[in-house]
């Protein structure tokens, strides 16, 4: 997945980030199972965002928008955010995905950031986890069960 270059920020990581095409192929390359996966929390972390991006990347072309899809990271990781969604006329959708059931409000610091940085350009902002509820974190910001992408 290519970089997001539509920050006013200079300081932006210009790295593409890498994805096999599922994430099972990934726990199989790496000789675990869903124990050892459910032990490891970056693991998890890891795997669930390589889903969500295939997830996005197979629902993309069919949407009406034909959101292209990047990421974002600052040097030193200052901020990051996981998934950008550009949509026309350069309005953007922020996605955070995070391995827990109980999103916190810092989960959307980065998203918060990102609304800040882009005004109006900034649709909305979600952390997508593996919780059953939907909850309003900030303005234009929400957390959502990763089953919202088929709902």
């Amino acid at each position: 997945m290519r970089p997001w270059a539509g920050s006013r920020s200079r300081s932006c990581y210009r790295g593409s980030k890498r994805y096999l095409v599922d994430p099972a192929l990934v726990a199989a390359l790496l000789r675990v199972d869903e124990r050892a996966v459910l032990r490891d929390g970056d693991l998890l972390g890891r795997l669930l965002d390589t889903f969500v991006v295939q997830q996005l990347r197979a629902e993309a072309p069919v949407c009406d928008s034909r959101p292209r899809i990047y990421h974002l990271r600052q040097d030193q990781g200052r901020h990051e955010v996981d998934i950008i969604l550009e949509l026309g006329m350069g309005r953007v959708i922020g996605v955070e995905v995070k391995a827990t059931a109980t999103p916190r409000h810092d989960d959307a610091k980065h998203l918060r950031w990102l609304r800040d940085e882009l005004g109006d350009r900034f649709v909305a902002g979600v952390v997508l986890h593996t919780g059953p509820r939907v909850i309003e974190m900030d303005d234009k910001i929400v957390a959502a069960p990763i089953c919202v992408l088929w709902s």
